[in-house]
Parts: structure tokens; sequence; C-alpha cells
């Protein structure tokens, strides 16, 4: 470090040390701090204690108030649920300003005024607020599915409401949804009822099934009683991935897809036939086969052969459809990154990625181009953070709607109709950053160029080195994308320069560049990372002593190897909702499936060994480190604070520096996904103030 920060006084909560050592396929490892996993009133009070630390001290010599404004005024850009559609009509979630709850509005237009169907402060209380996880209307329009949470988990129930009423339906089923990753329910087009995945037993056993289930149809048409069952469909014995039911209009398919990140049609079901049943369907693709049932086709895009993706059209009575040759190539592989498609009408619109960049084909139904959505700027579409998520699309529409945004310009919705030659402005961006892009790469020690952008506030002097952020992800084939973020602009609009980097291991750039740092060579990623650092400082953007880095969850565990290795190359580190003691998460059964498919196998010594190289909590050792402000939910299911908790311990133990390493886990807050907005705002709060504390950023109306 350049530049010392000045010395930390205040003491740490204590945190014992315990003789435990875990053995691991053999392997011992040892785990002084395992008694922070418990959730034990010993532990909720040295939690208490360190937040209270962090909050003192991330605000220290700032206005509480004036943070909170700056993150409110660039919160107000945030991206907007797109309403779905059934029945001519629109439903839309609508959350006042100030508001603890939303209502569920329907309109004849996509954000009319309409009328409110369900208020969900019905459903929550005041200390814990109702979360609408995702919503999805029968294509009747007649009864509405709700996933409702309340304390942030992302594990919802569903809630069932007769629209003209406003009615709460009963026998919705009882069944708890691990997340909204499965869309929620998936509707049989007569609107009889809807399949579903959730629960089995506990969330913390993380294990999962396809449910169907009957709507109550009173006498004389049927027996008046709701009823649930278990689907039984051949996703593979034991598998505990996600899996989406996807029904085609007409109501003769259903196509089972299966892995949340890269999903396959691994099952298929002809429903116009009595008895019959689920039959495998591509059960041999390592690969992603992402895509919706079109006649009597499964038309999708596929990195099966072409790792930049190619559509392809395949026969759902087909013979053998795990051989490619017997699929229909509509697009070929070419120069973008192919990423989605949604049926529209007669026409596919195809997204793709050019250069990280948005841009939208629409083609017909045998694949041929017919024309290009202009979209307004460089930016990127609204999407899932993974693929299976955005197979769930509802009723088929006759128009695009879609949500764009830009680095520097906030969300704003749109509407495009086939054949025509521009597109309609459903609700305006309501924000502009006084901010440039500009685009640079980094050369990585094997020679590969990792490409990332700056946001530079207007005015700044580029020949200076300006405080700076780094945001990075890089995995799970997730792409980072050129978006509005609102905490990351409110950094921007406080004077901080904002780089982006796309990292191997993300989604940005196609199959191999997932593959790149994946499993076996997942320390691509962090190396990556040194290199945009290492090129920042060299060609004079920052210096080492104004060098941020943060990262949520897997991109958390990023910031944890960065720290551990290469302390000298940051001013401050703030990992969020993150995952750092891989070690410790084979013991989590949700946290196991993961470092399996994604890191290693856990029952093979030599693997655990490799583990040890890249969990951060096995990397600390004592020395000096940079600043650290550690950010956590005390309802995270996937990265539960523990991990947290452990790492601050150890690391606060580790420091021979005078830089703060704090913790903050935050009660009822999740991953992100189901975090009431009056707590996401807090979050974001007091990681902004950090951050202008440690980097001396000045804004007007900040200090």
């Amino acid at each position: 470090m350049n530049v010392v920060p000045p010395p930390f006084s205040p003491a740490y909560p204590p945190a014992r040390t315990v003789e435990v050592v875990a053995d691991v396929a053999g392997v011992r490892v040892p785990d002084p701090y395992r008694w922070l996993e418990s959730e034990t009133d010993e532990v909720r009070r040295w939690q208490r204690q360190q937040a209270g630390l962090a909050t003192a001290v991330s605000y220290d010599g700032q206005d509480p108030a004036a943070v909170r404004k700056l993150v409110e005024t660039y919160d107000r850009g945030s991206r907007p649920d797109l309403p779905k559609y059934a029945a001519g009509r629109w439903f839309r979630a609508v959350t006042e300003p100030g508001g603890a709850a939303p209502t569920v509005v329907v309109a004849d237009r996509p954000f009319g005024a309409g009328r409110s169907v369900v208020d969900l402060a019905a459903f929550g209380s005041e200390q814990n607020p109702a979360f609408l996880s995702w919503l999805m209307p029968a294509p009747n329009g007649r009864v509405l599915a709700l996933g409702v949470c309340a304390d942030g988990s992302e594990h919802n129930t569903i809630r069932l409401i007769e629209v003209e009423s406003g009615r709460v339906l009963d026998g919705a089923p009882s069944q708890v949804l691990h997340s909204a990753w499965a869309g929620g329910v998936s509707w049989l087009p007569d609107s009889s009822g809807f399949y579903f995945l959730a629960l089995t037993g506990s969330p913390r056993e993380f294990r999962q099934a396809v449910f169907r289930h009957r709507l109550a149809t009173p006498p004389p048409n049927g027996d008046g009683a709701a009823s649930t069952v278990v689907e039984s469909i051949p996703v593979g014995a034991g598998s505990r991935e996600y899996t989406l039911v996807q029904l085609s209009p007409d109501g003769r398919w259903a196509v089972a897809s299966h892995r949340v990140g890269s999903p396959v049609p691994v099952a298929v079901r002809d429903l116009s036939r009595p008895g019959a049943t689920w039959r495998p369907f591509v059960t041999e693709c390592v690969g992603t086969i992402a895509g919706h049932i079109v006649g009597d086709r499964y038309i999708a895009v596929t990195d099966v052969g072409a790792p930049r993706g190619r559509v392809v059209a395949l026969p759902l009575d087909a013979g053998d459809p795990n051989d490619p040759a017997g699929w229909t190539e509509l697009v070929p592989e070419g120069e973008t990154v192919l990423r989605s498609l949604s049926p529209v009408g007669e026409h596919l619109y195809l997204s793709e990625f050019d250069q990280t960049f948005a841009r939208v084909r629409i083609l017909d139904r045998s694949g041929a181009t017919t024309g290009e959505v202009p979209l307004p700027g460089r930016g990127a579409l609204a999407a899932p953070f993974f693929a299976l998520t955005g197979l769930a699309v509802g009723a088929p529409t006759d128009d695009f709607v879609f949500a764009f945004s830009t680095l520097t310009s906030s969300w704003g919705v749109y509407r495009h109709r086939p054949g025509d030659s521009g597109i309609e402005t459903l609700l305006a961006p309501e924000l502009t950053l006084d901010a440039e892009v500009t685009v640079g790469r980094a050369v990585a020690a094997d020679g590969v160029a990792v490409p990332y952008h700056v946001v530079r506030p207007a005015g700044s002097d580029p020949a200076r080195p300006a405080p700076t952020l780094i945001s990075a992800y890089g995995a799970a084939n997730v792409p980072l994308l050129p978006q509005y973020q609102p905490d990351l602009a409110a950094f921007v609009a406080a004077g901080g320069v904002l780089v982006q980097a796309y990292l191997r291991g993300g989604g940005e750039f196609g199959r191999d560049w997932y593959l790149a740092a994946h499993r076996e060579r997942k320390q691509v990623r962090d190396s990556d990372l040194i290199a945009v650092a290492e090129h920042l400082v060299a060609t004079g953007l920052t210096s080492s002593d104004r060098l941020a880095l943060t990262g949520g969850s897997d991109g958390g565990l990023m910031c944890g190897v960065a720290l551990t290795t290469r302390p000298e190359l940051w001013r401050a580190v703030l990992p969020r909702a993150p995952l750092l003691d891989l070690i410790g998460g084979t013991r989590d059964p949700y946290l196991d499936f993961v470092i399996r498919k994604a890191w290693a196998d856990p029952d093979d010594p030599a693997q655990i060994r490799r583990l040890l190289r890249l969990s951060p909590y096995e990397l600390v050792r004592p020395g000096v480190f940079p600043a650290v402000y550690l950010q956590a939910g005390a309802t995270d299911p996937r990265c539960p604070p523990w991990q947290a908790r452990k790492f601050a311990a150890r690391l606060q133990a580790a420091q021979q520096g005078a830089a703060p390493i704090l913790l903050h886990v935050f009660d009822n807050a999740g991953h992100g996904a189901a975090t009431a907005p009056e707590v996401a705002v807090a979050q974001d709060a007091e990681w902004l103030a950090f951050l202008i504390g440690t980097l001396g950023l000045g804004s007007e109306g900040v200090h």
C-alpha cells in the first residue's frame, strides 16, 4: 500500500478460537472459528457488536442522511419488473414511495393506471414486510399466482388471488419454493392448474421436486377440491438442479428444462395423448439448449458445436434428440454471442451480445432475419441472472416488451411490434449520469485480452490517478452486462471512477470464455482480475492507494482471494453476500451442490487440496491487509452469514496493519433477490459511505 490509512483504534469484538479439525476426504483442515457457524445467542451478540462497529466506522466523519439521500436518488433508476400479460390485460407490482410492500395492479396497458388486485401488506408485518418474489397470471386472466417472501431469504410460498374480487383463494399449495429461479409457476394453457418446483423438506436439506397443482373446481363440473401432487419427471436420479416446465400455447406439449445456468430440455410429454407419460429427451448434453416450444419443435439457442451460439430446432417427436445431426440449424454461429430467444406472435426475437452490448434481431420461424430492434443506445437488456429463469415467459404476446439501460442512463421500458420501424417508450429513464464511458483491455498472464469499461465522471482529470472501484464477477456462465446499477451509479456520482471488468468464467463472450475459468481452471478468473488491476495502475488511471474492489456471491469469493493473495494492490475490498469458506461449504447441502458443479468433487482428496488454495478463509495468514468491509444477510440461503463471520474473525486476528476489517450482517436480508427495499437502501448506503471515507471521495451534499 502506498499510503497508510489512518490508524484504526476501536477494538474488535473478541472472537475465541476452538480446537476443531475437519476431515474432508481424508484431508485434515483446521477450523478455529467453527463456532461462528452456529446461530447461538453468543454468535448473534457478537454479530450485533460487529454490525455496530461497522456502521460507526463507515459513517465516521460523514452525514449518514446525505449518503442515504444520494443512494435513494440513484435508486430511483432501478430496473423495473416487467408486467405480465394475460387475456388482454397486464399485471404488475407497484410500490408507492415509502411503501413497505407492493400492490399488484391490473391494467389494459403495460403501465396503465388500472386497478388494485391485492396489497401484499396483508401477507407481512411491519417488522417483516412481504416481498413479491414473482407473479404469474393464469392465461385466462382470472387467477393470479404470487410468490411471497417475508424474511429476505428468497424462500417463498404461493398465494392464489381471484383477480375480479381480490379474494385470496383457499387451497394454494403449501410447499415452500427455494427461490424464483424456476419462474414461480407454469400455468396450463386451459388455466386449470400449474406446475411448480418446490422443496420436498426443509430449506436446509435442499431437495426439490416438480409438483402439479390443480385448482379447485366447484360442482357440478368438478369435485370441488384442489390437489397438489409430485410430477414424476426423469431428470436424473439424485439431481439437486432446478427444473422448469414449459408448455406450448395450444396445450399439446410439455417440456422439462433442467439446470439453472445451462438449461437443457431433458424430458418431453405429449399432453394430447391420454395416459402419455414423460419421456427422456436431451439427456447427454453438457452444453446449453435454451428455448421455447414453437409448434411441434423446440427452437433454442445452443452452444453445442458453436461456442458463441447458434439457433436450432429439435422435433419434439425426434427418435434420437441427443444426436445434433437430427437438429435443424436456423441461425449459424457468427461473431456475436447469441443469448436467448423470445417468441413474439409469428416471430422470434433473438438477443445477442456484440462485445458485451445488446443487440436484438427479429427472425421468422425459418430463422431468416426480417429486421432488428432499434435499441435506445449501447447498453443492455434486462435479463434474469440465470438462463433457466428467462424461459418462464407466461402467456404469449404479440409485441416485444423489454427493459433497457446503459452504464450511464437508468432503466427504461420499451415496446416493439413486428413490422414497426421504431420502438415505443413505455417508461422513460429517470436518471442520466454525467459521465463518459470508454473501453479498455488488460493482457492476462496467458496473453488473453481481458476487456473492461471505464465510467468516469465528467470533468475529472484523466491525467491524475483517480479513486477507482473495480466491479467484477466472472463465474457460472453469467454475463456481467453494461447496464445501470444504482449503487455503482451513486459511487460515480460521488466522484469515483467505476471499472466494470469482464473476466473469464462469465458468459459475456460465449462458452469458451466461461469454461476457461471453470472448475479446475477457476484460478484463471483471479489472475484476470489481477491483470486488470495492475494494468489500471500501470497506465496511471489509478494507484494502489486509490483502488478498491467489490463483488457479490461468487464475486465475493473473488474479493476474498484478491485481498489475501495480493493485499498490497488494494486500498479497500468490499465483498457482498460472499462465499468465503469452500471447505466449510461442503457441509451445507446447497453449497455442496454449487461446489460440486463449479469447483471440485469434495470426495476427492486431490481436489480438496486444490480447494484449499482457492478458499479465502484458508488463505488468511498474518500480514498487512487493506481496509475491508464485509456485508452479508442474516437469512441468506445461498451464502449463509457464517461464511462472512468466520472470515472476518480470522482476518481481524491476522491483521497487522492499521486498516479496519469490518463486518455487517443485516437482519431480514438474504442474497439480495428478496431483500426489502428499506433494508437494501441501508446496505447500499453503508457500503457507499465506507467507500467515500476510505477512498477520500467528495461530492456536494455527501459530507
